[in-house]
């Protein structure tokens, strides 16, 4: 497939997001051959921390669809491999620690204003383009360290901070994309997990029967 590289950040938000959605068949990025972003890790650290910091300002020009397609032709693993930018020591770890930190910024300012009210992991109706990609988040982020990086436990410890703060939110897709998160992230790291699923669990006052009985699922990393 060819390699695009050289691109601007304007350029590749454009690049990334600018597609048509198909209403149907598979998005463009399955296509034989698309054209396929392929930066040294540090640019893409650099052009994905500023996308996470601004994402209102950088996506205002595209739709929630748009976004929604972007989002997983760049992160979802599925979708373009593991691709080693947020793994490679090339990187200083100062800079990969502040990208993974800004994730906080796709909940905050894109995910709990945009997406519906509606759970995934039971499929309530009413999703909206964005509901998918809040729910399935970690489940398909790219890998952040190997176990053999002198910083894996920092990089892996602020992503669960920033599953915490989303826990934080009044949005029950965040919510759940949260939890979802913290279930896969417990098999490995219960004593960092745990604390932030019971504490959830004590505040759980008027939530939801069915986000209370994930928060227990999740807790013992009983999550698909």
């Amino acid at each position: 497939m060819p390699a695009v590289r050289d691109l601007s950040y304007e350029a590749w938000l454009q690049h990334s997001f600018g597609e048509p959605v198909r209403a149907h068949g598979n998005p463009w990025f399955f296509d034989e051959d698309p054209p396929w972003w392929d930066p040294q890790p540090t640019v893409a650290i650099e052009y994905f921390t500023k996308l996470f910091s601004t994402i209102e300002q950088s996506l205002a020009s595209f739709s929630d669809a748009q976004i929604a397609q972007g989002l997983t032709y760049l992160l979802n693993t599925s979708a373009s491999g593991d691709n080693g930018w947020f793994l490679s020591g090339s990187t200083p770890v100062e800079k990969r620690l502040t990208c993974v930190a800004a994730i906080e910024h796709i909940f905050t300012d894109l995910f709990a204003p945009r997406c519906a009210a509606v759970l995934g992991h039971i499929d309530e109706p009413g999703a909206k383009p964005l509901n998918m990609v809040c729910y399935m988040w970690w489940d398909v982020f790219p890998c952040l360290a190997l176990p053999d990086d002198p910083d894996c436990d920092n990089l892996h410890r602020t992503a669960i901070d920033v599953m915490r703060r989303a826990l934080q939110l009044d949005s029950i897709a965040c919510q759940e994309a949260a939890l979802h998160g913290l279930g896969h992230w417990a098999r490995h790291r219960p004593d960092h997990v745990l604390p932030v699923v019971d504490a959830f669990l004590a505040d759980g006052c008027g939530r939801r029967a069915e986000l209370i009985s994930y928060a227990h699922s999740a807790r013992c990393g009983c999550i698909l």
